[in-house]
């Protein structure tokens, strides 16, 4: 009896645009790693995203800097309490506040650029994705989270806790001060930031269980906060709440300034965590040996 031969036609799967994976033998040692395992499998759920669904990916980078805005508000708002009983413990306090962002970023899988630096320069260099995905995605998050931080700044400052500010309180002249720092100490400043933010991640990929992953998440961005380093995605909320809540009168808050923190804050932030942190670790990992994360 003669087969049957099916004629029906194979289901199109989505053309996307990822690179080819890297040959057999590079392949086995690149995977030994199940940290950069983990990586991969959060770029792909990344990617995926964007090309199957840009306006959810969207929204998913938007939500980082609504808990951006809600951290940042916090913190200050603190900070200015705090200043009144205790001058000086402003910072502290802050710092601690501030740490809470990445907490809800983290546990409420929203998209933020400055840990996509990290995991599109890999997924790159580990031959994951194509350079063009790598750029579309990355530039679709930061574009997202600054229509974000903007605008949840903006309902943010509608709200009791920032009307009828002084006008000079730890808000308004923490600003000044970031707006006033040279364009080599903004750069070396983000560097460390997004050094502090892709380790807060990592130790994230690494750890099982969600209360130790909470502590350790929020003592490590203490030091970035704490010390006031440069995040340029931080600073979107942070600005944008200065700008709305002073109505504008922020000691040297002009565009050319905002500009100015913002380019050496972005490319900063991009050495830290993708070529210091993302790409030192990628290369480590891609070992003979057994000794990988």
């Amino acid at each position: 009896m003669d087969a049957h031969v099916s004629t029906s036609k194979p289901v199109q799967l989505p053309d996307f645009d990822i690179a080819k994976p890297i040959d057999s033998v590079d392949e086995t040692v690149a995977e030994k790693s199940p940290l950069f395992r983990k990586i991969d499998a959060a770029l792909m759920n990344k990617v995926t995203l964007f090309q199957s669904s840009y306006v959810r990916y969207a929204a998913r980078a938007m939500l980082a800097t609504l808990f951006l805005t809600l951290g940042t508000a916090a913190a200050f708002g603190t900070a200015l309490q705090a200043e009144k009983l205790l001058p000086g413990s402003g910072k502290f306090t802050f710092a601690f506040m501030f740490s809470w962002s990445l907490v809800m970023i983290i546990f409420m899988g929203a998209e933020l650029g400055t840990s996509n630096m990290l995991f599109v320069t890999v997924g790159v260099y580990r031959k994951k994705i194509h350079f063009s995905t790598a750029a579309k995605v990355l530039g679709t998050t930061l574009l997202f989270n600054l229509i974000g931080g903007i605008f949840f700044a903006y309902l943010i400052s509608l709200t009791g806790a920032f009307q009828d500010l002084p006008a000079s309180n730890y808000l308004f002249d923490g600003i000044a001060g970031k707006l006033s720092k040279s364009s080599i100490q903004i750069f070396v400043e983000a560097i460390f930031a997004n050094i502090v933010v892709n380790t807060a991640f990592f130790i994230n990929l690494r750890m099982k269980d969600d209360a130790g992953k909470v502590m350790a998440i929020i003592f490590v961005i203490f030091i970035f906060a704490f010390l006031g380093y440069e995040h340029v995605i931080a600073n979107f909320p942070a600005f944008s709440l200065a700008f709305f809540a002073s109505n504008g009168t922020i000691a040297g808050m002009t565009l050319g300034s905002v500009l100015h923190n913002l380019f050496f804050a972005l490319i900063g932030n991009y050495v830290g965590g993708s070529l210091i942190i993302g790409m030192t670790y990628a290369w480590m990992n891609k070992t003979k040996t057994d000794y990988v994360d």
